[in-house]
C-alpha cells in the first residue's frame, strides 16, 4: 500500500467535475466516469491518452507516493496530517491554464506563488518520517539517467525529484504524447476547461490519497481542511 499527499480541488468545485469527466474517473467515489468526447479523436485514442493521470486521479502532487515506514500506521499519518492542516492556512491558488509540460499537457499555475512553493516544502519534511526508502524497482521508475545532478541529489534525499527548487504546482491531464498529438488537443483542451478556470480556486485542503494494492488506481482517502482566515 502506498499513500500521497495530494492538492485536489473541492469536490464541489467546477474543475473536479470537469478534471474527473475528462480523466474518467472519480477517485473520491472510486468510480469509472463516461469519458468526453474530442473531435478528431476516437474513444480509444482519449482513453489511451488519460490512462496514466486516470490512475492516479485529478491531483497536484504534493509529496509523492510512498510507502508507509516500518512502525509507522495509518492512523498515525492521519493524526499528523490533521495537526498538519491545523496548523497551516489555506491559500488563494494563482490562475491556472492547460499548457504544455515536457511531453505532456497539464493545468499549470500561470505565476510562481511563494506560500505555495512553502506549503509543499513543509509537505515534503513534515512527513518524511513516514516515508519507507524506496527500493531500486521505485527508483528506476523516476529515471534518474534523465535527470540532472541536482534532481539526483533531491530524488536520493526524498524518494522524488521534483521537490524544493524542482517544484512546478501541476494537475496531469494526459501521459506521454508526441508533439502534433499534443498540438492538436491543446485548443479543445483549453476551451473544454475554460468555464472551470474561470471560478475562484483555493487550495483549502489536503487530500489523502491511497493506492490499496501495486499497480491499482489511487482513491481519495480523505480531506484535511486548513486553516481558513486569520489565526
Amino acid at each position: 500500500m502506498r499513500y500521497a499527499l495530494y492538492f485536489a480541488p473541492a469536490a464541489a468545485h467546477p474543475l473536479w467535475l470537469a478534471g474527473n469527466e475528462w480523466l474518467g474517473r472519480d477517485p473520491e467515489r472510486d468510480c469509472p466516469l463516461a469519458l468526453p468526447e474530442a473531435p478528431g479523436f476516437s474513444p480509444e485514442q482519449i482513453a489511451a491518452i488519460t490512462a496514466s493521470p486516470r490512475r492516479y486521479g485529478l491531483h497536484a502532487t504534493l509529496k509523492a507516493p510512498f510507502r508507509l515506514d516500518a512502525g509507522r500506521s495509518e492512523e498515525e499519518l492521519l493524526a499528523r496530517l490533521t495537526d498538519f492542516c491545523a496548523a497551516h492556512m489555506a491559500l488563494d491558488l494563482p490562475p491556472l491554464q492547460v499548457a504544455a509540460l515536457d511531453d505532456f499537457i497539464a493545468l499549470r499555475s500561470s505565476r510562481r506563488s511563494r506560500e505555495l512553493h512553502d506549503l509543499a516544502d513543509a509537505c515534503v519534511r513534515h512527513f518524511d518520517d513516514f516515508r519507507a526508502p524506496p527500493d531500486a524497482a521505485e527508483l528506476a521508475r523516476r529515471r534518474p539517467e534523465m535527470l540532472d545532478a541536482e534532481a539526483r541529489i533531491r530524488l536520493a534525499r526524498w524518494g522524488y525529484p521534483h521537490v524544493f527548487e524542482g517544484f512546478e504546482f501541476h494537475l496531469s491531464l494526459t501521459g506521454a504524447i508526441a508533439a502534433d498529438v499534443r498540438d492538436a488537443l491543446l485548443p479543445w483542451l483549453a476551451n473544454y476547461f475554460a468555464p472551470a478556470l474561470a471560478a475562484p480556486l483555493a487550495f483549502d485542503a489536503l487530500a489523502l490519497y491511497v493506492e490499496p494494492a501495486p499497480g491499482s488506481d489511487f482513491r481519495l482517502l480523505q480531506r484535511f481542511p486548513l486553516i481558513r482566515g486569520r489565526r
